[in-house]
């Protein structure tokens, strides 16, 4: 297994989140992602869903975040991330940052 992988995700912030500054309650975050992540098995891609809805910067790339190594991103994002293969998407992940979709593209 690679030491650096690349991927992109989708993120929603919520109010509980500590790292997320929203009004959205975590309630509606979780039916938003999941609506998302229906949108995209639906056969939207996943750089246009991002692009539109994501709340982290890196949505201006298509949820791009670059290559990567183990530890860089928080430890559940990374686990989930690392576990993927590549072309492949998660569940939904939820961080001090929010609900993130990950896509593993390398």
């Amino acid at each position: 297994m690679s030491d650096q992988i690349r991927a992109s995700h989708i993120l929603i912030n919520h109010a509980d989140a500590p790292q997320a500054n929203t009004q959205l309650s975590a309630e509606d975050a979780m039916k938003k992602i999941e609506t998302l992540k229906s949108d995209i098995e639906g056969g939207t891609s996943f750089d246009q869903v991002s692009g539109e809805h994501s709340d982290c910067p890196s949505a201006r790339q298509g949820g791009d975040l670059g290559n990567f190594g183990r530890g860089a991103m928080v430890p559940e994002f990374d686990q989930a991330a690392f576990d993927l293969e590549i072309g492949e998407m998660s569940e939904v992940v939820e961080t001090v940052f929010g609900y993130h979709i990950i896509y593993r593209t390398e």
